[in-house]
């Protein structure tokens, strides 16, 4: 007989993975950076990886209904990117600030900090659900659908916006759990989301068609939404919210959207370069092209999430490493981080570049819309290390509250460089659909480059939050 040795790789692995899917609230800003960054970002790529899987699954049984359903739901889901970039900015703030008062060893400030971003939410998810419920048609017809997919979609787009407090809700009270070091809460609250999504997803297409679809992934994620504030009002972490954390604070609440205004515009700004790009394919190449690219779409979200969730790692390491006044761990924290997802990303590119025309096939048989989606899908798959490197970086900006300066990268990548270079091959040099393919990875090489070379100049260090 013998005895297995615990400090063998293999069970140090697993122990790892163990310890990451806890749910507890961790130092990090002593021991093992190594360590750190895996106990963070295993239940962070597994939260988003799932979160991929909500919209693949969506795409996949929708795809069955046509093109004007696939198109009405690429749509969509383009102009709910601004809801997106609200939720993440919020969030990005909410880390930011949970994190370094996590970092200082000051719960309670933490908890005082989640709970008036969450009063920010609220009274903008009003706002955006009114907008979204009474001018759906309008949306869909500005972001260029046709008639018959206004008329067929709207309802879908309406249920969507109309539901936007739980996208809301879901980014931001995960934003604040992460930023606690609780990675695998907010693992778990998206996880239960998704899951409830893909069961109830077949059931209600079957029986409401298109509409069925929207109201699944509404309740799948009102259900997460439930399951994070019963671990956040009653849980027994360390972070925990009380009423009276509710107390309106407006030092607070002016700190937190003085990091996630520009966080807000830094997203917004990307997804609305996304959503010009949508309108530019469905102009130049039509109802196939927009059906194609947006199933190419899918299938990059599913394989950047992941890489997102390491990337979300190296941003609660930075706030709390500085947080502690341990800079360079925090630096070492990033460029570790970066590594990793390089090397995921490799094998990425690797899978989309040589195998894009089956992947495609999985959601559709139509052969033109097949050709238009691994077109883009090897087009678009060139670039994916660099969105690697862009993701950790800008990312570790923002954990450290400096949210200005990839906002002013995204600007200039996207709207001065990305859109004209799309106009410009697609209708200028005539490239159509294939032309605003090319630009993609195009302005995701520069922002990696610009946010490389302000992550290195480190001013991040000296910011205050």
């Amino acid at each position: 007989m013998f005895s297995i040795d615990q400090t063998k790789p293999g069970n140090r692995f697993f122990n790892t993975i163990k310890q990451s899917l806890n749910g507890e609230e961790l130092d990090y800003t002593k021991g093992s950076i190594r360590k750190a960054v895996f106990l963070l970002a295993i239940p962070m790529i597994l939260e988003l990886s799932l979160e991929s899987v909500f919209a693949v699954v969506d795409m996949f049984f929708v795809g069955k209904l046509g093109q004007n359903a696939i198109a009405t739901v690429g749509l969509t889901e383009s102009f709910i990117t601004i809801i997106y970039s609200i939720a993440i900015g919020l969030s990005t703030g909410a880390t930011a600030i949970v994190a370094r008062r996590i970092g200082e060893k000051d719960p309670k400030a933490a908890a005082h900090a989640g709970a008036q971003s969450l009063i920010i939410a609220l009274i903008a998810t009003v706002i955006l659900s009114i907008i979204g419920v009474v001018f759906a048609g309008d949306i869909l017809h500005l972001m260029g659908a046709s008639s018959e997919v206004v008329k067929e979609g709207a309802i879908f787009t309406r249920i969507m916006l109309g539901g936007s407090i739980a996208i809301m809700l879901l980014f931001l009270i995960n934003g604040i759990f992460r930023g606690a070091g609780n990675a695998a809460m907010a693992m778990k609250s998206l996880w239960i989301a998704s899951i409830i999504n893909i069961i109830l997803c077949p059931i209600f297409i079957n029986f409401f068609g298109l509409k069925g679809a929207a109201i699944a992934t509404v309740i799948g994620r009102s259900s997460g939404v439930i399951y994070q504030c019963y671990h956040l009002f009653k849980g027994s972490g360390t972070l925990k919210i009380y009423l009276s954390s509710f107390k309106f604070d407006t030092v607070i609440i002016r700190s937190i959207i003085k990091i996630a205004s520009p966080a807000t515009l830094q997203f917004i700004i990307g997804s609305g370069s996304w959503i010009v790009l949508a309108s530019i394919v469905a102009d130049t190449g039509g109802t196939t092209a927009s059906a194609g690219y947006q199933i190419a779409i899918r299938n990059v979200v599913f394989f950047i999430l992941p890489a997102w969730g390491l990337s979300n790692a190296a941003a609660t390491l930075v706030g709390q490493n500085l947080g502690a006044k341990q800079l360079e761990r925090a630096e070492q924290s990033v460029m570790l981080t970066a590594k990793y997802n390089t090397i995921f990303m490799s094998f990425v590119t690797i899978l989309f570049v040589f195998f894009a025309t089956p992947i495609i096939r999985i959601f559709t048989e139509d052969t033109a819309v097949v050709a238009y989606g691994a077109r883009a899908l090897q087009i678009i798959g060139t670039g994916y290390i660099f969105y690697g490197i862009a993701m950790v970086m800008t990312q570790a900006l923002n954990g450290a509250g400096d949210t200005r300066t990839p906002t002013i990268i995204n600007f200039v990548c996207f709207w001065v460089f990305q859109i004209p270079l799309a106009y410009f091959l697609s209708k200028g040099l005539e490239l159509h659909a294939t032309g605003a393919f090319i630009a993609i990875p195009a302005a995701e090489a520069l922002i990696a480059l610009m946010a490389w070379y302000y992550f290195k100049k480190g001013k991040w260090k000296e910011i205050k939050v």
